[in-house]
């Protein structure tokens, strides 16, 4: 991914924060010589040796699912807020733009047993329901029910880069006011999170 170095974040623990907040992800790898792309919750995890992954899975007919192997790269792709910047907030007189915040994560994809798949998916599972008004529980499920886990593949990717790109207005110091400002104005969900996240990210004095 091209990130202008004044976009580019490097802060691990921030992204990690991002990654765990903004787990719905896209997973892309080649499908006979062409980019296949697969929309999936991605969630990040310890491995048993102290590495960074990804677990997640795609139903069994995904011929994505064929075409993994664990020779080759993959990657993931994480979008989160994003909003249009209108010039007019500006002092002087410049180009609209956007802002935005996205994540690449590439690694090495291997295949789970039925057993990790169905451990990732009480985990999964969990994670979502606390928030819920009747969360439920997969330990409350029959085993009929549960027997779709055999219709997904398993997989974990075992992350060895990441590229960040938190597009903020940095260039533009003197006008975050006033962006802030009207982001918040527009009452848009994305909006005002980009409005956040410019607050966050702002280096203190």
């Amino acid at each position: 991914m091209f990130t202008p170095k004044y976009y580019e974040q490097k802060d691990l623990k921030e992204i990690k924060e991002f990654l765990v907040e903004n787990s719905f992800g896209i997973l892309v790898n080649q499908v006979d010589n062409k980019p296949w792309a697969t929309h999936i919750p991605l969630e990040l995890a310890i491995d048993e040796d102290g590495s960074d992954i990804l677990v997640g899975h795609i139903a069994r007919a995904n011929p994505q699912g064929k075409h993994f192997s664990e020779n080759n790269t993959v990657l993931c792709i994480f979008n989160g807020p994003h909003s249009y910047i209108s010039s007019s907030w500006y002092k002087e007189e410049e180009v609209p733009t956007w802002n935005y915040i996205a994540v690449h994560v590439y690694g090495k994809l291997s295949i789970l047993s039925e057993k990790e798949v169905m451990a990732s998916m009480h985990k999964l599972v969990n994670k979502y329901e606390k928030k819920s008004k009747n969360p439920i529980s997969l330990n409350d499920m029959s085993d009929k029910t549960l027997r779709q886990v055999k219709g997904v593949i398993g997989f974990k990717i075992k992350i060895n880069d990441i590229q960040a790109t938190y597009k903020l207005s940095q260039t533009r110091p003197e006008d975050h006011e006033k962006i802030i400002d009207e982001l918040e104005a527009s009452k848009n969900p994305s909006a005002c999170a980009i409005a956040q996240s410019m607050k966050k990210n702002t280096p203190k004095n």
